[in-house]
């Protein structure tokens, strides 16, 4: 049986030779279009690092360079952390495999260009391979930081927040939440009626492999209801917010929405985890309940 040729020809549209502002809108399409499926947080770091090596390099980033490579991570960021280099080049990465797997064509009808990631084994930066250890502190430790924080409570100069950074500190200490996690809970959130001990709906919980927020069930053990009680019946009122309203933060903070509504408490270090200060404080006295005896705390 005797073989023959035959002449294959690409079956996808062919482009004319196009304007400058043409490929700017087609280079701002293809960035969207990269951004698909990943969560909000994700999609802002990344188009960060995109921005910025876009404004260093001037031009449409498919037309980057191996070299031009060399001189933006050997050169401009050659004194920036290693975190930092390290994801400005998984943005880039990321963003010419998402080039080559769907425009690949399209750019070279387009420009004339073949789309390829500039970074390789050579110049790709690495991230430091020093080992940082974390001992997380003994269970004595930890129960020495809350008794003397609950002590401090009766001390300072406004009693709700702080009573309210306690209580979101000792919920991150008892079951292990995130700090965004306890920042995105809402009055309702807690379930008192769900298993033995009671429930938290936590909706914004980490996602995995670049997805969204996962949501989770987490049950109030190691004392957490009632930790969270006290916060909610002796401490919440206090924010002045109204608890039949929809979505009304669990931790909200003392500024208001336009609406006369409370805010969200910010995510800083303030916010949840601050260390009593040394003996003889001359903070003033204020009235307001203590908070239970610290539940045990296991990592």
């Amino acid at each position: 049986m005797g073989l023959a040729l035959a002449l294959v020809r690409d079956m996808r549209e062919l482009r004319e030779p196009s304007s400058a502002e043409e490929i700017e809108s087609f280079e701002t399409d293809v960035l969207a279009r990269a951004s698909a499926g990943l969560a909000d947080s994700t999609i802002r770091n990344d188009a960060g690092h995109l921005d910025l090596i876009r404004e260093w390099f001037g031009r449409p980033l498919w037309e980057m360079q191996p070299e031009d490579a060399d001189a933006y991570f050997g050169r401009v960021l050659r004194d920036a952390r290693p975190s930092t280099r390290t994801g400005r080049a998984a943005a880039l990465t990321v963003y010419f495999q998402f080039l080559e797997l769907r425009h690949r064509a399209e750019i070279y009808n387009l420009t004339g260009r073949v789309a390829e990631c500039p970074l390789d084994e050579m110049n790709r930066p690495r991230a430091s391979v020093e080992p940082q250890l974390r001992v997380p502190p003994s269970e004595a430790e930890v129960d020495r930081l809350f008794a003397g924080w609950r002590e401090e409570l009766a001390t300072c100069r406004k009693f709700a927040p702080p009573a309210r950074n306690y209580a979101a500190a000792r919920l991150q200490a008892d079951v292990g939440l995130r700090v965004n996690e306890v920042r995105m809970l809402d009055l309702d959130d807690v379930r008192w009626d769900l298993g033995r001990f009671g429930k938290l709906n936590v909706r914004h919980g980490k996602g995995a492999r670049r997805k969204g927020p996962k949501p989770r069930l987490v049950p109030l053990i190691n004392g957490t209801g009632r930790n969270l009680r006290w916060f909610i019946e002796d401490v919440w009122g206090q924010f002045g917010d109204d608890h039949e309203r929809p979505g009304v933060p669990l931790f909200p903070s003392e500024r208001r929405n336009r609406d006369g509504s409370t805010r969200r408490s910010r995510p800083t270090s303030r916010c949840c985890a601050r260390p009593p200060s040394a003996p003889g404080s001359s903070a003033r006295p204020t009235a307001g309940p203590a908070p239970p005896p610290g539940a045990r705390w296991t990592a």
